[in-house]
């Protein structure tokens, strides 16, 4: 397959924080797992997570449990930097790092932190997509950011929330 041909069946996510969404935990998770399932009805193979805590780790979770139903599905995990996830909770790094653990490609886009590297992540994963699925609030941050720069480069958002 040539990168066109994989863009067509590559997807994927972005969304805020817990703390920024406006909708319970549970809810968010059902929606992002319908929007999971309907790209895979739709014929998406490859899924992009942007690792983040939240609905990064969220949707990437779920891709993995439906590669039990579904052997085909690839999840890329795209990290911004290394050592990104160094000063989360427990609870997070640990699903961070098991989710890491099962990832299919990791792509590390940074050695340390640049103020730039959120965006730079994000533009990357668009790139190589032809869906995002979005959990996104209405609020400026990089959760819009990245929603702007799908728009502007012609990728069409569904969204999740």
């Amino acid at each position: 397959m040539n990168e066109l041909e994989n863009r067509l069946h590559c997807c994927c996510f972005t969304g805020h924080r817990p703390q920024k969404l406006k909708q319970p935990e549970f809810l968010i998770k059902l929606k992002l797992e319908q929007a999971i399932k309907k790209a895979i009805k739709d014929g998406y193979t490859v899924f992009i997570s942007g690792m983040a805590y939240g609905v990064d780790l969220w949707a990437g979770a779920i891709v993995l449990k439906q590669k039990k139903h579904h052997p085909e599905l690839r999840l890329i995990a795209a990290v911004p930097f290394e050592g990104f996830e160094s000063r989360w909770s427990a609870e997070w790094k640990a699903s961070y790092n098991e989710i890491l653990s099962q990832s299919d490609h990791v792509e590390v886009l940074y050695p340390s932190y640049r103020p730039s590297a959120y965006q730079k992540r994000n533009e990357w994963m668009v790139d190589r997509s032809s869906r995002v699925i979005a959990a996104f609030n209405g609020e400026p941050g990089g959760t819009k950011n990245t929603i702007d720069y799908a728009e502007k480069k012609g990728v069409p958002v569904e969204y999740a929330l």
